[in-house]
């Protein structure tokens, strides 16, 4: 076994395998950039070397870097983690020249898979099923098109270098084919420096199963098991979970002993995963390999009770596989959520901040938690905006996702948006939780995934409303204190009025729901009980205040919930869910609607990557105007109206701030 290895990755992934090196008595070297100089994988590692600047090209890409990092530091073997490096053939052969340890495949197997054109001519000579495509070195774009044709619509475009849906398009009908493919190229040659691209028949209701499989260097091989990863936005995945829910024995075989087949045709050593597309009939397809330990392998070890990372650092030093196959076995039910700094009701937007507030559920053998952050760390730009990933487990599936509920509803998080509410609903919905689902789930549920009512918000708009007063009391009470005049009526919090009872009001901003609240106090002797108006709601409230818990009684309904405060906003947790909201103070007439409708503004921070018009253009509503690219997605800017663009604030290649003007827009008349 080595005695020290280097890891080339950063945030949960660089801590995950942090732990179990040092349960394996492995010592461990860090790498970081000036984006990490404080993170939690750099505080953990025994040692840390700085290699460069917060981009990941002038630092985690860079190879030599990460060569001489483990050089200097003395380290046998290199662990990549998922994503940068992680299927990197040159990487590999440069620690080989060095006789540094890459734990992961050999170099051939990473190039057999890392074109997933030749990886299906590959597949096909093994005898495993392949979707209907066009997986050919011809990338004149006639050709592409002229398979796609043949196929029929829908059909999707995928770069052959890619992953994480990364430089792939649902492509509807011909018209839109052109446009597509220019806009996957162009995405893929950021992402990966290629732009080679497949185009395969898009399989309208399937899901996607992955098979986990492990290799040694002595000619062994088994899977263990499969993992549904079907809840899918852009092409990546938002739930995973293991086994898959319907799975048959003889189905799991068949998959099991195929994703097999395909790691031993290219003499595959290590931890990989087979990715398939299951359609509703029981056939499947081979999708692709990829060449590393996957995002979602926790599901796996919490169904088998195994370390996949010591079976890698095991395999590395050249060990024998520690099972074989008819020693592998199934318990319970695991799944996995990533939680992420991303808007949902706002297409998913990658987000930024500082993580202000951050409590987790506790772990236990039931809840783990793998992340790399911590409060008071920031989501910068300049990586994936992964914040964590939960993953319960239990007995079964239906007890698996009852503690999943309660795992995301003790979540507390501010200081970003994040998606844990749109977890909540999501893994809470009638069809979800009867595994009714494919890859077009999020799609299809929409408008029950997205809805936000009012009715939805129930008790909690009192709970908001009494938190409020007795928030100010506290702070009116402070202030009294600290104030020679007792009898000031500045220290004064029960609202009094002449000839009125004591009351309260606010206008509370919910998402896009505006809610105005009037509180009356229902005796003199105290504020601490209310009748809560609301539109056509009525609460009779009390309650009390201690730190920032709320205890309260809402129409003879004890509960409690906690609130933070961050930016000018308030974030309430309770039982059910987290709800945000804020005061809207009235207008005051400082902002100008006409200047505001004119401009456009960049929804996240990120690099402006192309312009779509030239200024002075005249555009329609919904135009794509402008190309933005953030945490290794682009993003479109469409036109809000009809008008003239009058100038563009910002070129290609240009970084940009959240909230930036970008455009001028003169609207038409």
């Amino acid at each position: 076994m080595f005695d020290k290895i280097l890891i080339a990755n950063r945030g949960e992934i660089a801590c995950r395998v942090i732990k179990t090196a040092r349960r394996m008595g492995v010592r461990t070297v860090a790498v970081y950039s000036d984006a990490d100089r404080t993170a939690l994988h750099v505080s953990m590692a025994d040692e840390a070397i700085y290699i460069g600047a917060a981009p990941a090209r002038e630092s985690y890409l860079d190879i030599e870097k990460i060569i001489a990092a483990a050089l200097k530091t003395g380290a046998q073997a290199i662990h990549p983690g998922y994503g940068f490096l992680s299927e990197n053939a040159v990487f590999c052969r440069r620690c080989a020249a060095e006789n540094i340890v890459f734990i992961g495949p050999p170099t051939s197997a990473i190039e057999a898979m890392g074109s997933k054109s030749a990886a299906k001519q590959i597949m096909e000579k093994a005898g495993v099923p392949l979707v209907p495509g066009y997986h050919g070195d011809d990338q004149n774009p006639e050709i592409i098109r002229a398979a796609a044709n043949e196929m029929g619509y829908p059909v999707l475009l995928k770069a052959t270098a890619g992953g994480g849906g990364k430089g792939m398009r649902q492509v509807w009908s011909a018209e839109e084919f052109d446009s597509a493919l220019e806009a996957a190229k162009r995405e893929a040659m950021n992402g990966f420096g290629d732009e080679t691209m497949l185009v395969e028949k898009y399989l309208t209701q399937p899901r996607h199963i992955e098979i986990q499989v492990f290799c040694d260097s002595h000619g062994n091989a088994v899977y263990l098991f499969e993992r549904d990863c079907s809840i899918q936005r852009r092409h990546q995945k938002v739930v995973e979970e293991a086994p898959a829910p319907g799975m048959s024995e003889t189905l799991r075989a068949e998959m099991g002993n195929a994703a097999v087949r395909a790691a031993q045709a290219i003499d595959y050593v290590g931890a990989g995963t087979v990715e398939f597309l299951l359609d509703a009939d029981g056939s499947f397809y081979f999708m692709e390999m990829n060449t590393r330990l996957q995002v979602e392998h926790p599901v796996t070890e919490m169904i088998t009770g195994l370390d996949l990372v010591e079976w890698q650092l095991r395999v590395a030093a050249g060990d024998f596989l520690p099972l074989k196959q008819n020693e592998l076995q199934i318990n319970g039910h695991a799944i996995e959520v990533r939680i992420y700094a991303e808007d949902p009701d706002n297409e998913f937007l990658p987000q930024t901040g500082t993580l202000h507030l951050l409590e987790t559920p506790a772990e236990s053998a039931h809840v783990r938690i793998d992340t790399g952050v911590i409060e008071g760390d920031e989501v910068s730009v300049f990586y994936d905006p992964m914040i964590a990933k939960l993953i319960v487990w239990d007995s079964n599936r239906q007890q698996a996702l009852r503690r999943l509920s309660s795992a995301l509803s003790e979540y507390r998080l501010n200081g970003v948006t994040t998606n844990i509410d749109f977890l909540y609903t999501l893994t809470r919905h009638p069809s979800f939780c009867s595994a009714d689902f494919d890859t077009g789930f999020i799609g299809k549920h929409e408008a029950s995934l997205f809805t936000k009512t009012a009715s939805q918000l129930g008790d909690n708009i009192a709970l908001a409303a009494l938190y409020l007063i007795l928030r100010q009391k506290q702070l009116i009470a402070g202030r009294a204190a600290n104030n020679n005049d007792a009898n000031s009526p500045w220290n004064n919090a029960h609202s009094w009025r002449m000839n009125q009872p004591a009351q309260h009001k606010f206008d509370l901003q919910f998402g896009e729901k505006l809610v105005a609240i009037t509180a009356i106090a229902q005796s003199s002797s105290s504020d601490a009980s209310f009748v809560i108006h609301s539109d056509d709601s009525e609460f009779t409230v009390s309650g009390e205040l201690k730190d920032r818990v709320l205890l309260a009684d809402i129409n003879g309904h004890r509960q409690s919930a906690s609130v933070a405060e961050h930016g000018g906003g308030y974030s309430l947790y309770s039982a059910e869910r987290a709800v945000h909201f804020n005061i809207k103070y009235p207008d005051l007439g400082d902002a100008s609607d006409d200047a505001a409708d004119n401009q456009l503004i960049a929804p996240m921070n990120g690099t402006v990557v192309s312009h779509l018009v030239a200024a002075g253009s005249l555009v329609s509503k919904g135009d794509p105007l402008l190309i933005m690219e953030a945490m290794k997605m682009e993003h479109t800017i469409r036109a809000p109206a009809d008008g003239i663009v009058s100038a563009f604030f910002y070129q290609p290649g240009e970084l940009v701030s959240g909230g930036a003007e970008l455009i001028q827009l003169e609207k038409s008349e």
